[in-house]
């Protein structure tokens, strides 16, 4: 009976530092082509970038849509994470949640990709990906209502919709009127404080926002 030599198999499954090397670079190439160019980019010009040629890129994702999924979550998780931090460096709730809606909307229109595919993930969310922005929107929901600072009735799905729709107005704005944005951030703002008292209009479908994130 023949003995196995030890170690042996798990050295032939590791992989080896070429192979990984590679990948990182496909990765971090596609993650540059696709904040510049969109989705739609050619992955001969990620390989390119990347040093790779296109074998290689195959072989590590044998499908586009599997270096974008890839990226894409890489990338939401940085900038979900990065608006995060502002957010908690603001010591005053209000200025937390501006600052946090202008982190994340200045990444967002500098990252073409996530531009295109954010507004998507209201209709079919990466659980992973909006759960994280979840998690910070609801702690920024609580501290400026605790401070008596924002409008009564105003909940953690009225605030991640406003970024998504936000967001649809950077992706149409952007290229011909790049402060837009801005500006429909600050009227948005304003109707958010705790002096506008009127009473909101009810949801359409009572719990259908909740069910779309947590199902």
């Amino acid at each position: 009976m023949a003995v196995a030599e030890p170690g042996g198999a798990a050295r032939r499954r590791a992989p080896r530092v070429d192979a990984i090397r590679n990948r990182d670079a496909i990765v971090a190439a596609a993650a540059e082509v696709l904040a510049e160019q969109g989705t739609a980019v050619d992955v001969r010009e990620i390989a390119r970038r990347g040093g790779v040629g296109m074998g290689t890129l195959y072989r590590h994702f044998p499908k586009k849509e599997d270096l974008v999924h890839t990226v894409l979550r890489k990338d939401f998780s940085e900038w979900a994470e990065s608006a995060r931090q502002t957010a908690i460096e603001a010591e005053d709730p209000w200025a937390a949640l501006t600052d946090f809606y202008q982190q994340a909307l200045t990444g967002y229109a500098r990252h073409r990709a996530i531009m295109e595919n954010f507004a998507l993930t209201w209709l079919v969310p990466d659980l992973e990906g909006i759960q994280q922005l979840r998690l910070v929107i609801d702690e920024l929901c609580a501290r400026a209502s605790g401070a008596g600072l924002l409008r009564p009735g105003v909940t953690t799905d009225d605030l991640l919709l406003l970024l998504v729709s936000l967001g649809h107005a950077v992706q149409v704005t952007d290229e011909c009127r790049p402060q837009m944005w801005n500006r429909l951030l600050r009227i948005s703002l304003d109707g958010l404080r705790a002096d506008h008292r009127e009473p909101l209009p009810a949801e359409g479908a009572p719990g259908s926002v909740s069910r779309s994130f947590d199902e």
